[in-house]
C-alpha cells in the first residue's frame, strides 16, 4: 500500500508542478484563479531557492521509508526532473524560461482583465 501511496504522492507532485508552471494560464478563463496561482508560484520559488522542505516531497519520502526504500536520493526534482526531463547543465535556461511563461502567463490574465469584453448578441 505504501508504493501506491508514494506513486500517487509524485503525480500529485508532477500535477502541482504543471499547475505552478502554467496555472497563470488558467487565469484567462477564470480570473479568480490567479490567487490560488500565486501563492503556489511563490511557494515554488521558495522550496526551490530557499532550504524550506516541500511538503509534497517529504510525504514521498514518508512512504518511500515504509517500504524500506530510503529517501529520495536529492530530492524531488533532482530524483524526477533534472538530468532525467532535460540537462543538469541546462537548469538556468529551464528556470529562466519558466520564468518567461509565469510572466506571459500573467500579463495576458492582466490584459485579458482590463480588455472588456464585448457581449454576444
Amino acid at each position: 500500500m505504501a508504493g501506491v501511496l508514494a506513486g500517487a504522492t509524485m503525480v500529485v507532485h508532477f500535477a502541482a508542478l504543471l499547475y505552478i508552471g502554467l496555472g497563470g494560464f488558467l487565469a484567462w478563463k477564470w480570473p479568480r484563479s490567479i490567487f490560488l496561482h500565486v501563492f503556489f508560484a511563490a511557494w515554488g520559488v521558495l522550496v526551490n531557492v530557499f532550504p524550506i522542505p516541500c511538503p509534497l516531497t517529504a510525504l514521498e519520502n514518508y512512504f518511500r521509508r515504509q517500504q524500506g526504500l530510503g529517501d529520495l536520493p536529492g530530492g524531488f526534482n533532482e530524483h524526477y526532473i533534472i538530468g532525467v526531463l532535460f540537462p543538469a547543465d541546462y537548469i538556468h535556461v529551464v528556470a529562466i524560461g519558466a520564468l518567461i511563461v509565469l510572466i506571459v502567463s500573467y500579463v495576458g490574465a492582466y490584459l485579458r482583465w482590463r480588455t472588456p469584453t464585448v457581449a454576444a448578441k
